[in-house]
């Protein structure tokens, strides 16, 4: 039952949204299968590790019952270095919870693409989501994590001319907080680390959603 649920997600991912996921500069996010329709836009700043600078991303997410997919782009701006734009999409699943449960266990499959320096990336994460719900009067507070395997796959010819082929499977992890207010708009800070041998890239990012 698991790998057929792993199978149909990832197949999902692929078929609905080929050669895109959580993108360059911006956290990857499992905070719940997205609800109705909702877009938004977030802000990262990597650091040093991932070359420092600034990302800018928007969203746009579409659920459907206990599933949902989402579309991204992001525009990052490393320290002594060319811009990069990097599209992506992801498709959720969630496992446990509902409308009426405050605590939701979901699974969630991405994939990326961007090119930097000549070399051409593809981002596979595989994360599992843990978030709740606390209810307020005026806004609720949904505070969420979700480890992941992370795949990377590297190819092309570096601007030094050397060739490039590699694939990098390491561990990821993101989390953070919602904010959701009463007129549908939702306010956001996440974090995420990738843990390798030698680096820990990580990203801290802010962001504002809608859902009409």
């Amino acid at each position: 039952m698991i790998r057929r649920t792993l199978f149909t997600l990832g197949l999902v991912v692929f078929v609905a949204a080929p050669g895109a996921a959580q993108v360059l500069g911006i956290p990857v996010v499992n905070n719940g299968a997205p609800t109705g329709l909702s877009i938004g836009a977030d802000v990262g700043f990597p650091n040093a590790d991932y070359g420092s600078g600034t990302a800018v991303g928007a969203h746009a997410s579409l659920g459907l019952g206990f599933f949902g997919v989402s579309g991204m782009i992001s525009h990052y701006s490393p320290k002594g270095g060319d811009a990069v734009w990097a599209t992506g999409a992801s498709a959720t699943l969630r496992l446990i919870g509902g409308p009426l449960v405050p605590f939701r266990i979901t699974m969630q499959a991405g994939a990326g693409r961007w090119t930097e320096a000549g070399v051409s990336v593809t981002h596979l994460p595989l994360s599992l989501g843990l978030a709740a719900t606390i209810p307020n009067p005026a806004f609720s507070i949904k505070p969420w994590i979700a480890p992941r395997v992370d795949v990377q796959r590297s190819s092309g010819t570096s601007i030094e001319g050397g060739s490039v082929s590699s694939t990098d499977v390491h561990f990821g992890i993101s989390g953070g907080i919602d904010l959701g207010l009463l007129n549908g708009m939702a306010i956001r800070a996440a974090y995420d680390r990738l843990s390798t041998d030698s680096v820990h890239p990580s990203v801290f990012s802010l962001g504002l959603g809608f859902s009409p």
